[in-house]
């Protein structure tokens, strides 16, 4: 204050000349009142004193002269005008309380920044391994000033005086000072929805921003502990915490707590987290949260109920019958586009023929409708060999999360019911078990509807493996069932894994066919464990094994075994990738994009441009530009940006994983800019790079709407155009076909999710769209997909898990986020003849011809053709007005063609309403809100989407429920008759408990009645091109 008197008594001068003389007087008074003038004028006279600056550092470094901070300020302006920020920040440490860092100049801003960023680079260091913070800073040679901490949390109290708490909670963050993020978050905030949104703004910065592992864990520990000290706990948001963190005995002593509670509030909480662990997809947390939660029989029996119910809910089995039944009853997929891509198609093409029962497994995913496959019989029959397999193994897509019926349904294909005929049926079918319980849970129901005992889906394909013999194709496909039945199910290190030993076993066997499938189940096995033990094992054989199938399928299984382990997996990732081994460098690419999936980490993202533009080996090369797409997929956004000049190179393998880079972090998102370079690559020189920007263009345009964007429709018909096309390369084709099932995926319900509401990474779905892009190399990876798509939808049930009858209030337009419409394009009708226009001088001249003929028949006798004179041209004068009133109103309407084609003006549509459950896209969930006095309550009023809990507000009163769909237990077609191709509804050709199946790939057509039997196949034969 005193500084600031004296300031304000000084007289600002025209020039610091006077002032700057006063300085070389030996008396200490004049110098000290010589700093205040120059101080008072440092941004304006600073060139005149940039001459003294000597003079000025001295005073300012001589701590015996009583104004050495005042002159250490002067010095740190003069050195900021002339652009050394460095020694500016320097001196104006050294002026301690003298330097304002409240005010709003641009030295004071520029110098508080520059502080904050000198800060950060001190303290970073701390958490870039996960070594604790303080053997972290022992072996830095730096050391942090003393007074640039103190500067900085003077910074921190700043903010928290003025009320900007999330700018204290970022620099916090960023300076990686926990205790500043806790006193921001407990001093700052005025009101408890304040310090609410602070924890929330917390918690996204966690997701958004590049953080280690180890302090992203200690914030959110942190953001928990001080949700519980709240009055009113938010349990769903303590959970939430706990989950990113993987803290299972935390999250089930939680849900404990809340079961044992007699609160029905509470109860419903319960239950809500309940599914939301199940909604986020991560099958080692969930395994371990089971174990953690005490057994209902052992419980009290007032929570035996209420824990039951958690139990179920945690098995995923309401969650996937629910979703199901969602998927089928509003399947809305357009079954003339398939018809009339099989009409275009070279019926003697594999390749296209495999690409097309893609499509329809990937537009009927999750639906159950397997209508097209029984309407198309004998051309499905010929699928011979990998694709008779593939095509089994599509059954698996279709009817995925149908744990219920998988076995009656699959009993057709597999030897272990004795009806199987052939290794290809009998391996994609197991594969599609597989399929089945990665999506729905391994719990199945056995194919004969008098056993009530449930068979688990792991044990049935293990025994299915070891009773596969030598056969490589049973073993493929149960090997790869058993990988996804079983995902994450071990850590690698615990006792002996009898799974895992079947699968080495089969490995060792060095068959290429089932030595690779055997290497992808081993790392689906321990997914994410980091397990030395099988990384040393998988890798060591990689190197021996001389099949080329073998190795990759242990590469992209080591990758596997690193997922999300970010940078306690860097050294070992640095090992593989400098392997003289191209398919082991390839997987460590993927090994990159899983364990820094979702975390824009800058390390990782630099290796992978690097080895993108060095590497030999084009599949390397590819691999790493494709997996920055899965390491930036937070932030669509900036990966066009990151691939925009990959996309330009002259490499074609490049610019093709700059296509699928797209794909993955852009998926769903109708991004322009992505859009942009796609449509850029879908007109490229190679083959390849085109088919990789037609799936890439479907994947970013999944589910919209020609009225949120018309681009869609013109997507749409190129790639109806590419497939009709006689000129184009079979394998555009395929990947133009393929898209046609993509954009339109789930019935047109599915997006690919890679994250769940609470923005937890979902590990199937990760897994999923990686094993996805190794169809390059074996079409029948292309299943893989089903565990990627996600419905996107509202459903809400009650505290029974039943879904009651309610109404969503919906502000969008009308067809925003409507169903793109069904069949063919309608074209504008127009007739054969167009219509004569006859003008006004016409009729009039028309009209005089007919006196004139009027007149000649009437001549006659005088008196007779006088008055039959007058009565001629009363009746020509009458059709004569009529003509020409009739012409002018023609000539009016030919005329006024603008006005005829001009469109009505929409008016704004009143808000609509939608009934649970619903289809809601992402941005739709902005346009919807809850009825303000509805019966039933979500417990969180924000959340629009997923299976949420809700809250009965008249629970004496009768409930109106939503009936369960066919779809969970569809009844077969009628026999001769099949489901109709513009069919939406839940029977459009599935098959109930007891009914036949469709016909396997390659075998008879089923008869349609008994005493008629259809001609059997041709013998199977090869197709070649």
């Amino acid at each position: 204050e005193k500084h600031a008197m004296a300031n304000a008594a000084v007289v600002v001068p025209f020039s610091a000349a006077p002032a700057l003389m006063q300085l070389d007087e030996p008396e200490a008074e004049l110098q000290s009142y010589a700093l205040r003038a120059l101080d008072a004028v440092a941004d304006l006279h600073w060139a005149e004193m940039a001459q003294h600056l000597p003079k000025l550092q001295a005073l300012g470094e001589n701590t015996s002269f009583v104004d050495f901070k005042l002159a250490a300020l002067v010095s740190a302006k003069v050195l900021f005008h002339l652009g050394d920020l460095d020694q500016a920040l320097e001196y104006a440490l050294i002026a301690d309380d003298l330097f304002s860092i409240g005010e709003q100049s641009e030295f004071s801003r520029t110098l508080r920044a520059k502080c904050i960023d000198e800060y950060i680079a001190f303290k970073n260091p701390a958490y870039r391994s996960s070594a604790p913070a303080a053997s972290a800073m022992d072996t830095d040679a730096r050391v942090l000033p003393p007074a640039l901490e103190t500067t900085v949390e003077r910074i921190l109290a700043d903010c928290i005086a003025r009320g900007e708490v999330e700018e204290a909670i970022g620099v916090g963050i960023e300076a990686r000072r926990l205790d500043q993020i806790e006193h921001a978050i407990s001093k700052g905030c005025t009101s408890p929805q304040h310090r609410a949104a602070s924890l929330a703004y917390c918690v996204s910065c966690t997701k958004n921003l590049d953080v280690s592992k180890v302090f992203r864990n200690e914030i959110l520990a942190m953001v928990a502990k001080l949700h519980a000290a709240d009055e009113s706990p938010d349990h769903l948001a303590i959970a939430s915490c706990m989950c990113h963190i993987g803290d299972a005995k935390g999250v089930a002593s939680l849900l404990y707590s809340l079961v044992t509670s007699k609160s029905e509030e509470q109860h419903l909480v319960a239950l809500q987290i309940a599914l939301d662990v199940v909604e986020n997809d991560d099958p080692r947390f969930r395994l371990a949260l089971i174990k953690e939660i005490p057994a209902a029989a052992d419980a009290e029996e007032t929570v035996r109920p209420t824990l039951e119910k958690v139990h179920l809910v945690l098995s995923g089995s309401p969650s996937a019958m629910l979703k199901l039944d969602f998927l089928c009853s509003k399947n809305n997929f357009d079954m003339y586009t398939l018809k009339k891509t099989r009409s275009s198609i070279d019926q003697r093409s594999s390749v296209c023929h495999a690409a097309l029962v893609f499509a329809n497994a990937i537009g009927h995913s999750g639906t159950a409708i397997d209508s097209f496959l029984r309407e198309n019989l004998d051309w499905l029959a010929r699928a011979t060999s990998w694709n008779k397999f593939s095509a089994t193994a599509c059954l698996g897509v279709i009817h995925a999360r149908r744990t219920s019926n998988a076995l009656n349904l699959l009993s057709p294909y597999l030897s272990s019911q004795g009806t199987s005929s052939s290794a290809y049926s009998e391996g994609g079918g197991l594969y599609a078990l597989g399929i089945i319980s990665a999506t729905g849970g391994t719990s199945l129901k056995p194919a004969s509807s008098a056993s009530t005992d449930v068979i688990d889906s792991r044990k049935y394909l293990l025994d299915a493996l070891r009773s596969a013999g030598t056969n490589e194709i049973v073993q493929h496909g149960a090997c790869l069932g058993l990988g996804l039945a079983a995902m994450a199910n071990w850590d690698g290190e615990s006792e002996e894994n009898e799974i895992y030993d079947e699968l080495k076993n089969v490995l060792f066997s060095d068959s290429a066919v089932a030595g690779e499938a055997a290497g992808l189940a081993m790392g689906l096995l321990a997914l994410g464990s980091g397990s030395t033990k099988i990384h040393d094992e998988m890798l060591a054989y990689a190197r021996e094994t001389e099949h080329e199938k073998i190795s990759r399928g242990l590469a992209m299984g080591i990758a596997m075994i690193f997922f999300g382990l970010e940078d306690a997996a860097a050294d070992a990732l640095k090992e593989l990738a400098e392997d003289k081994l191209h398919i082991l460098r390839y997987g460590a690419m993927y090994g990159y994009g899983l364990a820094y999936c979702g975390t824009a980490n800058n390390d990782a993202i630099s290796v992978l441009l690097r080895v993108a533009v060095s590497d030999v080996n084009d599949d390397v090369r590819r691999a790493a530009v494709t997996n920055i797409g899965f390491v930036l997929f937070r932030h669509p956004q900036q990966v066009p940006k990151v691939v925009k000049l990959l996309s330009d190179s002259c490499h074609a393998h490049v610019r093709y994983g700059s296509a699928l880079a797209l794909a993955v972090a852009c998926a769903g998102t109708a991004q322009s800019s992505a859009v942009q370079i796609l449509e850029k690559l879908s007109t490229d020189t190679s083959d390849f790079v085109r088919q990789g920007a037609l799936i890439g263009l479907a994947m970013v345009y999944m589910q919209e709407s020609p009225e949120a964007d018309p681009k869609v429709a013109e997507i749409r018909k190129t790639l109806e155009h590419t497939v009709g096309d006689k000129h184009e390369e079979v394998m555009t084709k395929f990947g133009a076909i393929l898209s046609l099932g993509l954009i339109d995926a789930g019935g047109r319900n599915c997006l690919i999710s890679l994250s769940s509401r609470s923005g937890v990474t979902q590990v199937s779905s990760v897994i999923g769209l990686a094993m996805f892009t190794q169809f390059w190399y074996w079409f029948p990876f292309t299943h893989f997909i089903a565990l990627a798509l996600k419905p996107k939808a509202l459903i809400a049930v009650n505290k029974d898990l039943q879904m009651p009858v309610i109404e969503i209030k919906n502000t969008s337009r009308s067809n925003l986020f409507s169903y793109p419409p069904l069949g063919p394009q309608e074209k504008p009708k127009s007739d054969k003849k167009a219509k004569q226009i006859v003008l006004s001088v016409t009729a009039k001249a028309k009209a005089r011809e007919a006196r004139k003929e009027n007149a000649k028949d009437v001549a006659g006798a005088a008196d007779a053709a006088d008055r039959q004179d007058k009565m001629d041209v009363d009746s020509t004068a009458k059709p004569a007005a009529d003509a020409v009133a009739a012409a002018d109103k023609k000539e009016g309407d030919a005329m006024d063609v603008d006005g005829a084609s001009k469109p009505e003006e929409k008016k704004p549509s009143a808000p609509s309403v939608l009934s649970n459950p619903c289809r809601v896209l992402p941005a739709q969930e902005a346009f919807l809100s809850w009825p303000a006095t509805g019966r039933y309550q979500p417990l969180v009023k924000s959340w629009m989407s997923g299976v949420l809990v809700v809250r009965d507000t008249k629970p004496g009163e009768e409930e109106s429920l939503v009936p369960v769909s066919a779809a969970v237990a569809p009844p077969a077609p009628p026999a001769g008759v099949s489901a109709s191709a513009g069919s939406t509804g839940a029977s459009a050709g599935s098959s109930a408990p007891g009914a036949p199946a469709p016909a396997a790939p390659g075998a008879a057509p089923a008869p349609e009645e008994p005493e008629e039997e259809e001609p059997g196949p041709p013998e199977p034969f090869e197709y070649t091109e």
